[in-house]
C-alpha cells in the first residue's frame, strides 16, 4: 500500500521536449504604435452581476504599456479598472471620456455596440 502513493511534491517530474526555457516557446506580443491599433470601446454588464464596465478592445501591446496607459485612464476618470486578457477594463460608463483621451494620444478607437 505504501508504494502505490506518489509524492506529489516533486513538481520537476514533467517532461519537455524542448527544455524547460518558456521564454523561448511564449509568442511574441506585438509592440503596434498607438496609430497602427484599432481599437474599440463598449460599455457592457454581461457576467458582472449587474455593474456597468468599459472594456477597450484590440490592443497590441505590451502588458507594461497597458499599464500605463490603464492607470492614466483610471486617474482621468477618477475610478478603478484592471488589465485582463489583453483588454483594459474601467468601471463605470465612461466610452466618451475614454474615446477622447485614447484619441488624443493618437489611437484609432471607435465606440462599439449600442
Amino acid at each position: 500500500m505504501a508504494a502505490a502513493k506518489r509524492k506529489s511534491s516533486d513538481k520537476s517530474a514533467v517532461w519537455r521536449e524542448f527544455g524547460t526555457d518558456n521564454a523561448a516557446t511564449q509568442r511574441a506580443v506585438p509592440d503596434l504604435p498607438p496609430e497602427k491599433q484599432d481599437l474599440r470601446v463598449q460599455a457592457t454588464r454581461a457576467g458582472r452581476k449587474g455593474k456597468t464596465v468599459t472594456v477597450i478592445t484590440g490592443f497590441q501591446s505590451k502588458p507594461e504599456t497597458l499599464q500605463a496607459l490603464l492607470k492614466q485612464l483610471k486617474g482621468q476618470c477618477g475610478c478603478g479598472g484592471t488589465v485582463k486578457d489583453n483588454e483594459i477594463e474601467i468601471q463605470g460608463e465612461h466610452k466618451q471620456k475614454i474615446l477622447e483621451i485614447l484619441k488624443k494620444q493618437g489611437y484609432k478607437a471607435k465606440i462599439s455596440g449600442g
